[in-house]
């Protein structure tokens, strides 16, 4: 797709001009912040081009071959994320959601409350507090259990008042964050008034959505009900370089997700 607007549009063409909404979670949390930053053009900071090459340079550090062993992750996380923390850091700088050149929506969980956080552009007016640095939304959606530690940080409203955010990754509530996106945009649409968006909040049917995955292939069949009937507590959270539980409840929530929008859109 990007090559035909390219040759429609011209070199200059990038994802973030031709989507109303990106949303993402976990890595792909990281992958819709740098669609929708702004260079000092205020053009989109990064093309899809320039995000594969980051990922295939630094996907090497950020998670090394050297990482911890068994005993170590057993008391801490695998990997211990400074890497990821730096890159994004230098490559994001001081943006914050509000700059983004198109609406983005990264879900993540709060693992102090124990509830699902949403860094939305449609709520920003609502909850100013949500603000907050692109590198910090970034990191704290791809900071998976055992994979990486949770990540703190705070932000200022106007008025001063400091909130605080403890957060995991978004993929352990909202592994798929589809439906969390389109809910946005239908709350946005109530909020506005159809007027706004020339929509209907429940008019489904008019929504074009573009659900893009890293696949399945990896996960199908690869645990059954013998093996598993003989894990206990380490064996559901370590095997074969793996980690089940996760595993488990991530894929879950993302065929409950397809469950819903395949229904939306029949009914829409």
């Amino acid at each position: 797709m990007c090559e035909y607007r390219i040759k429609l549009d011209g070199a200059d063409a990038r994802l973030a001009d031709y989507f109303d909404v990106i949303s993402g979670t976990s890595t792909g949390g990281l992958v819709t912040a740098m669609l929708a930053a702004p260079n000092k053009q205020n053009r989109p900071l990064f093309s899809a081009k320039d995000i594969n090459d980051f990922y295939l340079e630094n996907c090497p550090k950020i998670f090394p071959r050297t990482a911890a062993n068994l005993v170590s992750t057993l008391r801490g996380s695998k990997y211990d994320g400074k890497f990821l923390h730096s890159i994004v850091k230098e490559k994001l700088g001081d943006t914050r959601l509000h700059h983004t050149l198109t609406n983005i929506v990264s879900p993540t969980s709060d693992i102090k409350h124990l509830q699902l956080t949403i860094f939305s552009s449609f709520n920003l007016k609502n909850d100013p507090s949500t603000d907050a640095l692109l590198s910090d939304i970034c990191i704290r959606t791809s900071v998976a259990p055992t994979y990486l530690p949770a990540h703190y940080f705070e932000t200022k409203d106007p008025s001063g008042k400091v909130r605080e955010f403890n957060l995991i990754d978004g993929g352990v509530a909202v592994n798929n964050p589809t439906l969390v996106a389109i809910s946005e945009v239908s709350k946005a649409i109530n909020r506005e008034g159809p007027d706004s968006f020339c929509i209907n909040p429940m008019e489904y049917g008019r929504f074009l959505v573009l659900s893009l995955g890293t696949g399945t292939a990896k996960s199908e069949e690869k645990y059954d009900a013998e093996e598993a009937a003989k894990w206990g507590l380490l064996g559901w959270l370590t095997v074969d370089n793996s980690t089940p539980l996760v595993d488990v409840f991530t894929q879950a929530s993302a065929d409950m997700v397809d469950f819903h929008i395949s229904t939306f859109f029949l009914l829409g």
